[in-house]
């Protein structure tokens, strides 16, 4: 769309979630009977810190200056999500919006829970834009390793695969296992640079693993690797798995990734059957 289209698009935006509020979702008094629905203009400048002159001139979709800093009060002003603050970004500025920092590992919802569930025979590992784990299925704790009893600081993929020997011993194509991975956080930490937690992170990898420093100087970028893993199991030997990660879409950035049992080869019966033996094993400590 062209400058006009854009501005247009962005006024008819903010007039419709304006009018979604009212003052006591922004915590302003009710103040007496309103001609019209929702939050007035002064209001939203109000709490956007902008002057309502300016503000009025946004929704009439004039061309004029707009910062980062000032849209993202606009954000917080009118209560937008996630998905609203990148549409409104692109319409003010033709750019993403800033990424929010997020603290802690975010919680993946239950229909993701079920999907991973339903995986059965497809290791699924679903992490976070810091590669933290957050979600895994049954074979895959078969397959790796029993993730709950890794203490959940400890539990990011990055880290479990510089500094788990066994990891390190199942994946016969290591370094390519390796550099696929270190792409796609690579492409996390330019998406996220405001988010001083990545540089914390690379130099405590870089102090604790002299080998981490020659793979991240790779500079290796992608969000999302293919790569035919090869694993020498302990227990049942080689198995090919076809690596897809996926982008979950949401208000978090999540990522899964499949490991789906190569075809012509033998990897989803020796899986299953690694699986029924761990269930039964189970099975008889119980009884």
């Amino acid at each position: 769309m062209n400058a006009k289209e854009r501005l247009e698009a962005l006024s008819q935006f903010l007039i419709a979630h304006r009018a979604r509020l009212q003052p006591g979702d922004v915590g302003l008094p009710a103040g007496s009977r309103r001609r019209t629905p929702g939050l007035r203009r002064e209001e939203v400048a109000q709490i956007a810190n902008v002057s309502t002159t300016w503000y009025t001139w946004l929704e009439q979709g004039r061309e004029i200056k707009m910062s980062v800093q000032v849209l993202e009060r606009i954000a917080y002003a009118l209560k937008l999500n996630e998905d609203e603050r990148q549409y409104m970004f692109m319409l003010a500025l033709e750019q993403p919006a800033p990424a929010a920092v997020v603290d802690s590992p975010p919680a993946i919802s239950p229909a993701l829970h079920r999907i991973l569930s339903e995986l059965r025979e497809c290791p699924a590992i679903v992490f976070d834009r810091r590669c933290h784990i957050v979600g895994w299925n049954q074979a895959a704790a078969t397959v790796f390793l029993d993730f709950e009893r890794i203490p959940a600081e400890e539990r990011n993929m990055i880290w479990l695969l510089f500094t788990r020997k066994e990891l390190k011993a199942l994946a016969a194509n290591w370094n390519e296992f390796v550099r696929g991975f270190l792409g796609m956080f690579r492409a996390f930490y330019g998406q996220y640079a405001g988010d001083n937690w990545y540089s914390d992170f690379i130099q405590k990898m870089l102090d604790t693993n002299p080998e981490f420093k020659t793979f991240w100087n790779h500079n290796d970028v992608s969000s999302a690797p293919k790569v035919l893993v090869e694993f020498r199991h302990a227990k049942v030997g080689k198995m090919l798995f076809d690596l897809t990660t996926l982008h979950v879409q949401g208000p978090t950035d999540l990522r899964c990734s499949v490991y789906t049992p190569a075809p012509e080869s033998e990897t989803e019966q020796k899986l299953r059957g690694l699986m029924r033996r761990i269930t039964e094993s189970k099975e008889n400590i119980l009884r």
